[in-house]
Formats: C-alpha cells, structure tokens, sequence
C-alpha cells in the first residue's frame, strides 16, 4: 500500500508515556500500521525537547532499529553515549545490550523506528531490575531478583 507524504502528515499522532518512565513521552504515527503490515512495526516518532523515548531497555527476540530524520539527541547503547542527528542510524540486535534515546537539543527529535512483531518477547529494564512477559497480547512485569532458574 502506498501512503503520500500529504497523508502521513494529516495522521494523528498517538502521545504515548512509557509505563514505567514518566519522562519517556513521545508522539507516534504507526505509519506500517496505516500501510497494512501486520509483522513489521514502522514508527515516525516525535520525542519533545526534555523528554526520552523509552526506559531504558533490551528486549530478548525482537529486534528495531533506528533512523533519525531531523533534530538532535543522544542514543545510549550499553551505558555508552552517542549524539545523534539527521542521517543517523542505530541496530539494537538480539545482543541484550541496552538503549534508550533521549532528546537533549533544543527542537523535536523526529524517527524512523522499525522492528520486529513477534506474538511473545521478554525486555528487560536493568535500571529498574524489572522484566516485562509480552505473550499473545497479554504482558506481565516481576522483579528481575525474583526470577529463578529452573
């Protein structure tokens, strides 16, 4: 399916707040999701001067990636901090390595993100030593120090 610049821009942004960060606000227009892809997520993502795009994470199966369309910030992967900008691009394999983007310029930080969409995945918020269970439309979050290996 084809969407037009003009169309993409009419959408209707979704403001989302990450559970477990208030700070990680962002404005996301699912053009894949408007374009019918049903396994493939594709995000224009708008973060707001001050705020992130997520807590900071890994998830166990998916993987997503990252291209940056205007604005600056920074990217942290693995406690490691990078500026980022126009042109950009960042891969965040199956490698549980974490990152988070935060929006440290003085104007909107606007991106691609794609990933995978798969019915079960496991992320992990080492800051906060919490892991959320997504399966089948259903999620569920413990306490990292509560897991026991069997």
């Amino acid at each position: 399916m084809y969407l037009s610049a003009q169309a993409i821009a009419a959408m209707q942004a979704v403001k989302r707040v990450h559970f477990l960060n208030e700070n990680a606000v962002r404005e996301n227009k699912a053009i894949g999701d408007a374009a019918g892809l049903k396994n493939i997520g594709v995000h224009l993502i708008t973060v707001q001067p001050g705020h992130c795009s997520t807590e900071y994470h890994f998830h166990h199966y998916e993987e997503e990636c990252v291209y940056v369309l205007s604005g600056q910030g920074t990217v942290v992967i693995g406690g490691e901090s990078h500026k980022v900008g126009p042109g950009d691009f960042m891969a965040h394999p199956i490698d549980n390595i974490p990152h988070e983007m935060i929006n440290d310029g003085a104007e909107p930080l606007v991106y691609l993100v794609v990933g995978q969409r798969l019915t079960q995945d496991i992320t992990d918020y080492p800051r906060l030593g919490k892991r959320l269970y997504r399966h089948s439309g259903a999620r569920s979050q413990v306490e990292l120090a509560a897991i026991k290996s069997l």
